[in-house]
């Protein structure tokens, strides 16, 4: 961590950070229902006000950007340290969006899958085909949740399919392969990541019972630790934001733990690469409201349409 600098503060429980080809970051704030661009210099400007819960950010098509909106949590400001807590009072569903800066008009592009409204949609990353991978993480109350999963969409919001069902422990961090054949989702309350061969747009090879979601496991993390989103390295390592110990964890795909990076908040929820080499990493801290970067051990995936 010693090369880790503090970017900016202030933010509302920022998430989904997006290198952009200016040298800034685009990023959301769950908490203020925004995205926002943070310059290379830590001013910030708003993008685009986003009500409910903008979670997940990418790029996509014409540079349009492509929201996962959770619907709203509650949050619980308490010695300094934001956090959610909870279904919002006004939740109505999850769902996934569009913004088109050009335009300037917020689009909702899909909220149910089949018969099955999205709960809690949570992070996202584009293939090869237009067509994006994405997870929901649920949607949590005080006495029950509901499951999360893993979905493929198109882009053009013809197609959303279901592919991987019930994720207990809560879809979040999502990633494919620098090969496309493997997607990667992270399970948030159990710690664990699994991967699916990739079949097809929206098709994964399955494992049987007692897989709960035909996913097979890849690594549990040890202790107490919560995942959150995911990168992908150049390598094919799988770069973890790890919830309550502060780390970024890389994992290998065979499911060896190669590296520990600690940081200085208790919950470092998201990290993405950019810069001429992929290997400037940025790192959003949400419980203290702040975005950091650091020189990274190795190059990240250059993602399609960034």
């Amino acid at each position: 961590m010693s090369n880790l600098e503090i970017i900016t503060d202030g933010l509302r429980f920022p998430e989904g950070p997006v290198a952009m080809p200016d040298g800034s970051v685009a990023l959301v704030e769950i908490a203020a229902q925004r995205i926002t661009r943070v310059a290379a210099d830590g001013s910030k400007s708003l993008i685009a006000d986003v009500p409910g819960g903008p979670n997940g950010l990418a790029v996509g098509p014409d540079g349009v950007f492509y929201i996962c909106n959770n619907g709203g949590f509650t949050f619980t400001d308490a010695g300094g340290f934001l956090r959610p807590t909870g279904q919002a009072a006004d939740y109505e569903t999850g769902r996934i969006e569009t913004f088109d800066p050009k335009t300037g008009r917020l689009k909702r592009l899909y909220d149910r899958a089949g018969d099955h409204r999205l709960r809690g949609p949570n992070d996202l990353m584009f293939d090869q085909a237009e067509g994006f991978w994405f997870s929901d993480l649920g949607k949590s109350r005080p006495r029950d949740r509901d499951h999360g999963g893993l979905y493929w969409a198109a882009a053009d919001g013809s197609r959303i399919v279901e592919a991987a069902h019930p994720v207990p422990g809560g879809g979040n961090g999502v990633g494919i392969s620098p090969d496309g054949k493997v997607v990667y989702l992270a399970e948030t309350e159990t710690g664990r990541l699994w991967a699916w061969d990739i079949t097809g747009s929206g098709s994964l090879s399955k494992r049987p019972w007692p897989s709960p979601h035909g996913g097979r496991l890849v690594c549990q993390l040890p202790g107490y630790r919560r995942l959150d989103s995911l990168a992908i390295a150049a390598s094919g390592n799988i770069v973890i934001a790890t919830l309550m110990e502060g780390e970024i964890t890389t994992v290998s795909p065979e499911g060896q733990i190669v590296d520990i990076v600690k940081m200085p908040d208790i919950m470092p929820t998201n990290i993405c690469f950019g810069g001429p080499d992929m290997r400037t990493a940025w790192i959003t801290l949400s419980t203290t409201g702040r975005l950091a970067r650091m020189r990274w051990r190795e190059p990240g995936l250059r993602l399609p349409f960034e």
